[in-house]
């Protein structure tokens, strides 16, 4: 019989406003016997083209998720008593070398991830994707990429350089790491270098759902289209935070016009229930640009969305398996 999990810090005993800002106030990993699912915070925007600071991002959205409770009702689950979760702090990598800090984020997202524990990484930048695609294919084989954005980040390089957050996606394709008749871009807008753009992500083995698709279609529809392009099998989400609106998500580095609100988000993550999440990470969070934590708040909460999605397929998993 597994120990009950330790959940996060009694709001009624300790106020929200005291204590280690660790994500939900949830335990430290070295506070646990296991885990089934850690968050884990990356601290790297060396790959960053335009406004930096994301590597402020993991404490950022910590601290505006001390108000988060127990209980998801929309998707009916309590994430954090169905499985234990736990902060395991920061991956700690190199802000001068980028390939270096690659390897580093690599490394230490597989010893987190040994056993089956599943990742939710708080970025940083969104070069952060590629290394922690690498530790999803070694332990599921090729993963379908669900990819919300404002951009479609599988250009080939920024100066020369193969590794920024402007290239995760086209170097995981490359490098074989996702499932290209199921990975999709959501969410993406505003202009592009050329018409090719598009033809090329597609070639990587990428479907496009636009937000001017998602206008087209309505909730439902974009909700069906996503999951249909996803199918069964593992699936890797990654969000970047400007695939929402400046309006709800100012403070991030490379803000488009036009994009989805909170609730739109949030509507097409928990359509998402009964997948199988095996990782997840929420980049591009630059608190320098935020205001009043929206940003901030909007990370927290996507955060724990995905992980009631964990909760849920966790629990599914453990009854097969009885």
């Amino acid at each position: 019989m597994p120990a009950t999990p330790v959940g996060p810090t009694d709001p009624l005993a300790v106020p929200r406003f005291a204590g280690l800002a660790t994500f939900a106030r949830l335990p430290q990993l070295d506070q646990v016997d296991r885990a089934d699912v850690v968050v884990v915070g990356v601290p790297f925007d060396s790959g960053t083209t335009y406004r930096p600071g994301a590597r402020f991002g993991p404490a950022h959205v910590r601290e505006s998720s001390r108000l988060l409770r127990p209980y998801n009702p929309e998707l009916e689950v309590g994430p954090f008593s169905s499985q234990q979760v736990a902060d395991a702090g920061d991956i700690a990598c190199n802000p001068f070398d980028i390939k270096e800090a690659v390897g580093q984020i690599e490394a230490g997202a597989r010893l987190l991830a040994r056993g089956g524990t599943r990742l939710v990484s708080v970025g940083g930048d969104h070069t952060i994707a590629l290394p922690l695609l690498r530790v999803m294919a070694e332990l599921h084989g090729p993963v379908a990429v669900l990819h919300f954005d404002a951009h479609l980040d599988t250009w080939d390089t920024y100066f020369g350089a193969p590794y920024t957050h402007g290239t995760p996606f086209r170097r995981a394709s490359e490098e074989g790491l996702i499932d290209p008749r199921r990975s999709v871009h959501v969410g993406t807008r505003g202009p592009l270098y050329a018409a090719s753009d598009l033809s090329e992500t597609e070639e990587l083995g990428y479907g496009v759902i636009s937000c001017s698709a998602i206008d087209r279609l309505g909730p439902a529809g974009a909700a069906a289209a996503v999951r249909d392009r996803l199918g069964r099998g593992p699936i890797y989400v990654s969000v970047d935070i400007d695939v929402l609106d400046p309006a709800h998500a100012p403070g991030t580095g490379t803000p488009e016009a036009g994009g989805m609100t909170s609730r739109e988000l949030f509507g097409l993550v928990r359509s998402l229930k009964g997948s199988e999440i095996v990782s997840a990470d929420v980049v591009e969070v630059a608190p320098a640009y935020d205001h009043a934590q929206i940003t901030g708040i909007a990370a927290a909460h996507i955060t724990y969305e995905l992980i009631s999605l964990m909760a849920l397929d966790n629990g599914r998993t453990s009854a097969e398996q009885r």
